[in-house]
């Protein structure tokens, strides 16, 4: 298993247990960037302090502030907003080039509901 997808399971647990996720956006929104294999991807964090960490390391990244999204709105509308604009969602990227996993936003909400009917399995 490659840290990028450790990373992208992190992601997963973190938010189901915190109930948010974090995106970083600066006076014009919120980044979006091409990968190595052409696809445009939006990033998300599981934790504040993983923002505020890409913004400290990247260059790219240095005027943006760490913004919440609660999940239920992750979920409701941004995953649906993403797909419909053909995004893709980076996940917990990391390191100085700000890279890691990038799913569709069917994928990410694959992964959500399947941890969450597992936790609700064990309850």
């Amino acid at each position: 298993m490659s840290i990028s997808s450790i990373n992208a399971d992190a992601f997963i647990v973190q938010i189901i247990k915190d109930g948010r996720v974090w995106g970083i956006r600066d006076k014009d929104g919120f980044p979006a960037s091409t990968n190595m294999s052409g696809e445009t991807a939006m990033p998300f964090w599981s934790s504040n302090r993983r923002a505020q960490t890409i913004i400290e390391k990247v260059p790219a990244y240095s005027g943006f502030e760490p913004e919440p999204i609660e999940l239920p709105e992750f979920i409701d509308r941004w995953l649906p907003g993403l797909e419909k604009d053909g995004l893709y969602c980076g996940l917990n990227w990391t390191g100085s080039r700000a890279t890691g996993y990038d799913l569709t936003p069917a994928q990410v909400l694959a992964r959500i509901t399947a941890r969450q009917a597992l936790l609700n399995s064990v309850r």
